[in-house]
């Protein structure tokens, strides 16, 4: 079958087109590519039949148009031969090119093949840079990673390790390199959270080296604030009822801006514990950090508390050591606490809260024997009061801690108990039991403002010097008294829970006091001999008593809010009362001790031939005696206690004169003895009047009436009980008879006064006759 498109025709077509072309550059643009396509399909030879054909039938045309016109012909043929010379120049040229173009197309084709070949190479190493490319930003990546550890970055670290892992290290997963760099991921987080320790345990040692600062920056803080609080109190004394810490107080101060933790002073900067903490939370370790993190704790806080303390060291420096440096540990935990509560909970800040109070309570308590003086004592309860107060402004529980200054508080008032009891008997065992001489009005007025004594003259009628009733041991005492109530009070200063107990432990140490170390020792003086020593005690007695008095509203007055109101009521009052008495009592027992002695020298002779014109010796003596103590002696005793003496002195002088005729030894009594007698209780009787005071005569009445019975001329009148009660009613019912069978009227002559001499002695020594 016959191919649809003949070979021929077609280059007889393009020829056409070649010939007919518009202008010179389509003729080319259409002779090259036949000459290529006819070289290419093998019909260069074709190609120039159809030329060559096509120019002689050009020219049989020309011949034909020729015959018609011959000139325009010959001119036609003429170019026509024109034309083919230079066809066939132009074939040689296309055959040439073509030629050419054939050799170009090989080293065409060639080149092409070379740069297919180089692409397929470069594509190969485009792809192998890239992957040399990615594994070196991986490197670079964990190259970053131990530089960030090196400079200390370790979140930055930590998050170019994650950055590497989830994102970098995917791109190059087909290469080895990644699996190696992947096998070293748990390696690098574990020297990040390796090395993010150590920095936190650098930074734990240093703030268990500034915990003894920061506390002490705390105290001083809360000293600042009692100055401040002080001040408002004076300012508003409405203030004064609130306690620092209150709300008031702590709304008062709250323009007081002051941060413990960062100040010019100290600053804790929490940094690496957030690193740490953000970093094992980030590595999914924070449990096991949090059990790490409490165990060094622990550890640092057995390391801040020492075996032991002592009390007795210069200004306290190890107390303060010891609570300084619980204060500032405790303040990093609470603040830690707040700032990372998934870190620490309250329960484990409390715990070790308690823990180091409880160990500090003990050290405390074991030293506390140390302490032998009240005002270290109260040195000591002032650093842990404002230990309290610190921790307290910190929301820690201090319940311990108060009760704990209970304790402190009893040793105190044991050892001011035991200091005054000192002073009180040395005051008691020192005293010259003298009445106070004071010389200048300055003396008086420092000896009245500290003693507890309403003078009975105006200070203006005083002429000095002057003598004050009671003996200096009274406003010694008194002092001491003041002071030892001040003292007790002292404890109360700037933090003191237990009011009551201050009022109740004083009131009962002031009783032991003046009970034990004033009234006890002067009772125990009263077995002195000196008269004056034994009136002057009761003087003294009757100022505390006074004193007592004075002290009981005061005490009152100084108790707290919260104590049971009513009035305060001190034993020691009744002890000096009651002591009075036996004061009294030696006063009487010296006094008729001495009245005994003075009777006791009577020479009555109960016989005597004659009448004695003077009263006897021992009267005189006797009633001079009483006389010159109570103008002396006695003194400066109250009127009524002077008049009970001379009542009791008088009564006991009457009775003891009544006892001398009633002897066993006075068989006899004449006249002139019965005289004798009544002379001398006439004289006392007179002395008596002169003492102004009628009820002393009284004591008398017995003695005057016997002497009447005695020198009565019916001596029956006394059994008529009629007569009797008239005349003799205060005379002894059984002593009267007794003195009556003993009377005789006969009176000695001179010439008998051998016999009476001897029967006088007998009197005088016992002797029977």
């Amino acid at each position: 079958m016959p191919s649809l498109f003949d070979p021929r025709r077609e280059l007889d077509y393009a020829v056409q087109q070649i010939v007919q072309a518009p202008s010179d550059n389509d003729y080319f643009n259409q002779l090259l590519p036949a000459i290529k396509d006819a070289s290419k399909g093998g019909q260069s030879q074709q190609l120039l039949q159809s030329l060559t054909q096509y120019s002689a039938n050009r020219e049989a045309e020309i011949e034909r148009i020729c015959n018609t016109n011959h000139q325009g012909f010959v001119s036609s043929v003429n170019q026509l031969l024109h034309v083919r010379d230079g066809t066939i120049g132009l074939t040689s040229e296309i055959l040439a090119l073509n030629q050419s173009i054939q050799s170009s197309t090989e080293k065409l084709a060639e080149q092409k093949k070379a740069l297919v070949d180089s692409r397929g190479v470069r594509q190969n190493i485009d792809e192998a840079t890239q992957a040399l490319r990615d594994c070196l930003e991986v490197l670079r990546l964990a190259n970053q990673v131990h530089d960030l550890l090196t400079r200390k970055s370790h979140y930055s670290a930590l998050r170019a390790l994650d950055e590497l892992q989830n994102v970098h290290l995917k791109e190059i997963t087909q290469y080895k390199i990644a699996e190696m760099i992947q096998k070293s991921v748990p390696v690098t987080k574990k020297l990040i959270a390796e090395a993010v320790m150590t920095d936190l345990n650098t930074w734990l040692f240093r703030i268990r080296e500034t915990s003894q600062f920061l506390g002490e920056v705390a105290f001083y803080h809360t000293e600042q604030r009692r100055t401040r609080q002080k001040d408002r109190a004076e300012a508003l004394p409405n203030l004064s009822n609130f306690r620092l810490n209150s709300a008031i107080e702590l709304v008062s101060d709250e323009t007081e801006e002051f941060d413990i933790l960062d100040n010019e002073d100290v600053q804790v900067d929490f940094t690496p514990l957030f690193e740490c903490l953000h970093i094992h939370n980030a590595l999914g370790q924070i449990d096991k950090f949090r059990a790490d993190y409490a165990a060094t704790r622990k550890q640092q806080k057995e390391l801040l508390m020492p075996s032991s303390v002592t009390l007795v060291d210069t200004e306290g420096a190890s107390l303060s050591e010891l609570l300084e440096g619980i204060a500032g540990f405790a303040i990093v935990e609470k603040a830690t606490m707040k700032k990372a509560p998934e870190l620490r909970s309250a329960v484990d800040v409390d715990e070790l809260w308690d823990s180091m109070c409880q160990t500090a309570i003990t050290l405390i308590s074991k030293a506390l024997h140390e302490v032998t003086n009240a005002e270290d004592l109260l040195k000591i309860k002032g650093v842990i009061a404002l230990f309290i107060q610190t921790m307290e402004s910190w929301n820690y529980p201090v319940t311990a801690l108060n009760a704990f200054l209970l304790k402190l508080f009893e040793k105190y008032a044991e050892l001011l108990k035991r200091r005054f009891g000192d002073d009180f008997q040395e005051i008691v065992s020192t005293d010259d039991y003298m009445p106070m001489p004071i010389g200048k009005l300055d003396e008086y007025d420092k000896v009245v403002n500290v003693s507890w004594y309403t003078p009975d003259k105006p200070r203006e009628e005083i002429r000095f010097p002057c003598v004050l009733p009671f003996s200096q041991m009274y406003p010694l005492c008194c002092i001491d008294i003041r002071n030892f109530l001040n003292q007790f009070y002292f404890f109360s200063d700037d933090h003191f829970q237990h009011p009551r107990v201050i009022d109740e432990t004083l009131k009962g140490s002031l009783d032991e006091l003046l009970s034990e170390s004033v009234c006890r020792l002067l009772v125990e003086r009263l077995n002195s001999q000196y008269l004056g020593q034994i009136v002057q005690i009761l003087i003294n007695l009757e100022h505390f008593e006074i004193a007592c008095h004075e002290l009981e509203p005061l005490l009152a007055a100084a108790r707290s809010t919260t104590s049971v109101g009513g009035s305060v009521s001190l034993s020691a009052t009744d002890e000096f009362r009651s002591n009075k008495k036996t004061a009294e009592k030696r006063i009487f027992e010296l006094v008729n001790s001495k009245i005994d002695d003075l009777i006791g020298t009577a020479e009555y002779d109960w016989m005597a031939p004659t009448l004695e014109k003077e009263p006897s010796n021992y009267m005189q003596t006797l009633t001079r005696y009483l006389s010159n103590i109570m103008n002396s002696v006695l003194l400066g005793l109250p009127t009524e206690i002077k008049e009970l003496i001379y009542f009791d002195a008088l009564s006991h002088a009457a009775t003891m004169i009544l006892s001398l005729p009633l002897s066993v030894e006075v068989k006899r009594i004449n006249p002139n003895g019965v005289a004798a007698l009544a002379k001398d209780v006439q004289y006392l009787t007179e002395f008596v009047d002169t003492l102004g005071n009628p009820i002393l005569r009284e004591n008398l009445d017995e003695l005057q009436q016997t002497i009447m019975l005695m020198q009565a001329e019916n001596s029956d009148e006394f059994y008529d009980i009629a007569t009797r009660n008239k005349k003799y009613g205060r005379v002894d019912a059984m002593n009267g008879p007794i003195l009556l069978e003993k009377l005789t009227h006969t009176v000695q002559s001179p010439g008998n006064l051998k016999t009476d001499k001897f029967q006088t002695l007998s009197s005088r020594f016992g002797m029977k006759s």
